[in-house]
């Protein structure tokens, strides 16, 4: 069964730093597209930022400059750094991902759990 692990997530203080990690597991062919989204309470997922298998990425404009995505493929593995943090970026995380399960399969998308990243002012 494939699953999404997000770690990283926590308690940080306004100008802090954390950098979130999000481990795809389980029987893949091929992993496409990953990204991070952030859901606020009493709002919808929201993209945050976004990295292609040929590793262009893609980020939402009230993160740029602040966050960086990246991917380390041979891990199966998504990250995001974020840096300056502020109290408006307080929300569940969450990771997504486009796989392939088996050779010629349907790309599916799959989500994490999310994990919680809190900013004190």
């Amino acid at each position: 069964q494939v699953q999404l692990v997000e770690s990283g997530g926590g308690l940080v203080q306004a100008g802090g730093s954390l950098r979130l990690s999000c481990v795809a597991s389980g029987s893949i062919f091929s992993v496409r597209g990953l990204g991070w989204y952030r859901q606020f309470p009493g709002k919808q997922r929201e993209l945050v930022a976004s990295v292609t298998s040929t590793g262009s990425t893609n980020y939402a404009d009230s993160v740029k400059g602040r966050f960086t995505i990246s991917r380390a493929n041979a891990k199966n593995t998504v990250y995001l750094q974020m840096n300056s943090l502020q109290p408006e970026d307080t929300a569940v995380y969450y990771c997504n991902a486009q796989l392939q399960l088996t050779i010629g399969a349907t790309i599916g998308v799959y989500w994490g759990r999310g994990t919680q990243v809190t900013v004190s002012s």
